[in-house]
């Protein structure tokens, strides 16, 4: 978050102590958040996406990285076939979520529940294939 502060503020042409006054926080403290440091409420926050132009979302994902995963693959991922093959390839829930998000990011457009569908054949084909020992 810290980055995306810093990027925010500069691409703006601002300092630090002119978004700390419109927020109503210090200097030391927005300087930490944008070095990584730091604990921010999220009031806090807010307030700074407010002095930095920007709107707050807040939103749980199924993912580690941060990124929203597409509704219509959490759509797909509540269906029975998403749950079975998780259990029958014996991988981790989100890592087959993050994979399948990011191969269906190249797509440039949104997906369908077949197209999730297929990209799930894909991964399950894969893992299919055999694997050279070491």
């Amino acid at each position: 978050m810290g980055a995306l502060l810093r990027h925010r503020r500069t691409a703006a042409g601002r300092t630090i102590a002119s978004v700390a006054a419109e927020a109503g926080l210090s200097v030391p403290y927005i300087a930490n958040l944008e070095n990584g440091r730091g604990n921010p409420t999220l009031s806090a926050v807010s307030s700074l996406a407010s002095a930095l132009g920007a709107r707050l979302t807040v939103s749980l994902t199924d993912n580690d990285d941060g990124d929203p995963l597409p509704e219509s693959l959490v759509g797909f991922a509540r269906g029975a076939r998403f749950q079975t093959e998780v259990t029958r390839l014996g991988v981790d829930r989100a890592a087959l979520l993050a994979a399948m998000a990011a191969t269906g990011s190249l797509a440039g457009r949104p997906l369908t529940d077949l197209d999730w569908h297929r990209i799930l054949d894909t991964i399950t084909l894969i893992n299919l294939l055999p694997h050279d020992e070491p």
